[in-house]
């Protein structure tokens, strides 16, 4: 499953609700990193706050794809795609290669397990060549796991569509 959309669009919330409707041994892949940035910390917190305690945490910034298969599961949240990226671009790591043992990892897992990934393209054009090439990566790495994925729902203004 994969859940799309902006910032601040219910992405995170869909998805904790999707996956809440799977089963009852719950597990939430978080990528963010706080490093030395309260804002990110805030965020962290809140959403460790909106899951509650129906959710065991993973925090793994960028082998997502071993968590997926570590885990004993019935549903899994990898929150979010987007931070993932970030994570393989400061590590000059392959994300083609990373991205397709990801949806391998989804593939072969008996969880039903659910991305988060922002829509970074709808927004201002990036002035920068790496905000750039990030808005392009993430536009193909969303369409990949789009495509692997049963079904896809797109968050606008806290509505869900269904878009497969």
């Amino acid at each position: 499953m994969f859940v799309g959309g902006g910032a601040r669009s219910g992405k995170s919330s869909y998805a904790l609700a999707l996956a809440r409707k799977r089963g009852t041994r719950l597990v939430f892949i978080a990528t963010a990193q706080p490093i030395n940035d309260d804002d990110m910390q805030a965020r962290i917190d809140r959403h460790r706050a909106d899951r509650g305690p129906d959710f065991i945490t993973i925090e793994e910034p960028v082998e997502i794809a071993d968590a997926i298969l570590q885990t004993d599961a019935e549903a899994i949240v990898v929150d979010c795609l987007t931070l993932w990226l970030s994570n393989l671009m400061v590590k000059r790591r392959d994300i083609a290669a990373d991205t397709e043992h990801v949806v391998d990892a989804a593939r072969r897992s008996a969880a039903t397990v659910i991305f988060v990934s922002n829509e970074v393209g709808c927004g201002i054009h990036p002035e920068t060549a790496i905000g750039r090439e990030f808005r392009d990566r993430a536009g193909f790495l969303n369409q990949r796991v789009a495509n692997a994925a049963d079904e896809v729902y797109y968050m606008v203004f806290g509505q869900t569509l269904r878009v497969k």
